[in-house]
């Protein structure tokens, strides 16, 4: 074989050279990229430490929070139920007034028939028993004692008198007259 020539060796050299200089240039970068890589794996360690550390404190604030508004939500429930119970004693006790009210309405409108009878019973009780001239008065029917309209049967009319005119002029003798409404 023969031996290259001085200008094979230079060209081969050369060539040694430019491909000794890429390789340490492609070394090179490829320390960049490694170190770039490195970098990068070491920030998404980082973030994914600090979004699993604010994952974990969003789900405890979350639960407390769940836990706080059931709390709050039995407690209302609580309430509504309690709030429901007056409601229906309310509206009993409003029923039960309404239908006083009404007896009470109904006895304020009767009260001038009342109080126009009782001023009749009473003027008929002034005059007396009906005298027939030719029959006796002690043989009456309306003296007799059977008559609920006889002057010794009633006790004073004007203690019956419904009006407020009539209660200021009389004097009641002791006797209350009342309703249990």
């Amino acid at each position: 074989m023969s031996s290259p020539s001085p200008v094979q060796i230079r060209e081969a050299n050369a060539h040694l050279a430019a491909l000794h200089r890429r390789v340490s240039d492609l070394e090179q970068r490829l320390e960049e990229a490694e170190k770039t890589v490195r970098e990068q794996a070491e920030s998404l360690i980082r973030k994914d430490e600090q979004l699993r550390a604010t994952t974990q404190e969003i789900t405890e604030a979350k639960d407390k929070e769940i836990f706080f508004l059931h709390e709050k939500l039995c407690q209302s429930e609580e309430s509504i139920h309690k709030l429901n119970q007056t409601i229906k004693e309310k509206d009993s006790l409003i029923g039960q007034l309404q239908h006083r009210c009404q007896l009470l309405d109904n006895i304020c409108k009767s009260r001038p028939l009342l109080d126009s009878m009782l001023a009749q019973m009473a003027e008929a009780e002034r005059m007396g028993p009906v005298r027939d001239l030719g029959k006796p008065t002690t043989n009456s029917s309306l003296t007799d004692g059977e008559s609920n309209c006889s002057p010794s049967r009633l006790s004073n009319h004007k203690d019956f008198s419904l009006s407020e005119d009539d209660s200021d002029d009389q004097e009641l003798d002791g006797v209350v007259f009342g309703t249990t409404v």
